[in-house]
């Protein structure tokens, strides 16, 4: 794994954080909600090849497939 996978992660989480609060200081909790969830998606996004090489680690190590 890169850093800088790692480093992108960490600023969309911080972004992601930093535009929940102030969303819900202008009382605008739905808007927090969906910034929040396409955080994850985005997140999820990049990480995605990530999670597919490690599967197929673990099923070359066990001899799955």
């Amino acid at each position: 794994m890169e850093i800088a996978l790692i480093l992108k992660v960490a600023g969309i989480g911080i972004l992601i954080s930093v535009l929940n609060m102030i969303l819900e200081k202008v009382d605008r909790k739905d808007w927090a909600t969906l910034t929040t969830l396409v955080g994850v998606v985005i997140v999820l996004g990049l990480v995605i090849t990530e999670i597919s090489d490690l599967f197929n680690t673990v099923r070359t190590m066990f001899q799955l497939y």
